[in-house]
């Protein structure tokens, strides 16, 4: 499995809630509690987008086929307009009305849990896809995000929106199964279309995946990370020099292959740790490729700051409140 499809399953990006907008203006609606990754896809009309725990970031105008990635942010606003006064707060699956409820045309109906249609005319309609990230490997994935990135329309992406805008108006078996597909499609488009609008200075991880040899290497070491990788195998796998594959690793991914291997590992086992299942300190360890706890009990202590036993304790009292 390649590198950024294995993340974005480990993160659990897989999972998707989808819910369609279909607004008449003047509208305005705030997320508060937002899960730390989310994706607007505009169908149709346009909206405003602006992230409210973030001032530092601008806000953005979308138009129809636009895809706006929002990461990191908790509470933003999505509107017809920047000037529309606040009308709802979405916060925790309720919804609190703001000012006249007159002026709130078919926001019971659209803010339902399952909501498809034509919408009406003159209507922006939006997909809101909501990612709810997993452990530490949701942590990885959010790091490698901006705030805030937009993707205008465009050939590649709107296929995928065609589909997604084709199967939204429609009420048949399996509806939601494709949906979810579609928009993890969505997603993957979006993340590439971000980094190409990056220009030539691509984001790190970005580079080092698009690399043809470097990309090779990180694909073997989450294809297989308890194996007992050394630096001359990857060099191997990526077909450089022992020298020139630790030089060019380093440049790209930002660390040394060896050290990046041990925070993969650490962060597989972070997750392990916390799965409900009751992995054993040891048995996260073989799963990681350590044949000796103690030597894995020292390294995870050094990547997260406690021990392995301690992280699973502490990660079972946060479960439970």
């Amino acid at each position: 499995m390649d590198t950024l499809s294995d993340l974005l399953r480990r993160a659990g990006a897989a999972d998707a809630q989808v819910r369609q907008l279909i607004q008449l203006p003047p509208w305005s609606i705030t997320y508060a509690q937002a899960p730390a990754l989310t994706v607007f896809a505009t169908l149709g009309g346009h909206a405003a987008l602006r992230l409210d725990d973030v001032p530092s970031v601008p806000p953005v105008q979308l138009a129809a086929g636009d895809i706006a990635l929002v990461a990191h942010s908790t509470r933003h606003t999505i509107s017809d307009d920047l000037a529309t006064p606040p009308q709802v707060v979405i916060s925790g699956g309720r919804k609190q009305l703001l000012g006249d409820p007159t002026r709130h045309p078919e926001l019971e109906t659209n803010l339902a849990p399952r909501t498809w249609g034509d919408g009406l005319p003159g209507a922006t309609r939006v997909l809101r896809g909501i990612f709810q990230l997993r452990g530490d490997a949701g942590r990885r994935l959010l790091a490698m995000l901006p705030p805030l990135g937009v993707v205008p329309a465009g050939p590649r992406t709107g296929a995928a929106l065609a589909l997604l805008a084709d199967e939204a108006a429609r009420d048949e078996p399996g509806q939601e199964a494709v949906l979810h597909r579609s928009l993890d499609l969505v997603l993957v488009l979006a993340l590439r279309g971000w980094c190409a609008l990056s220009g030539p200075v691509f984001p790190s991880w970005y580079s080092a995946l698009a690399d043809p040899a470097i990309g090779a290497a990180l694909d073997h070491l989450h294809t297989d990370p308890a194996r007992r990788w050394t630096v001359a195998d990857l060099a191997a796998v990526a077909g450089l020099s022992r020298a020139a594959f630790a030089a060019r690793f380093t440049q790209l991914v930002g660390q040394p292959p060896m050290a990046y291997l041990t925070d993969w590992r650490m962060t597989l086992a972070a997750d392990l740790l916390r799965d409900e299942s009751g992995t054993t300190v040891a048995a996260a360890a073989q799963a990681v490729g350590y044949q000796d706890a103690f030597a894995f009990s020292v390294a995870f202590k050094r990547a997260k700051g406690m021990s392995p036993s301690q992280w699973g304790r502490e990660e079972l009292a946060e479960a439970v409140r």
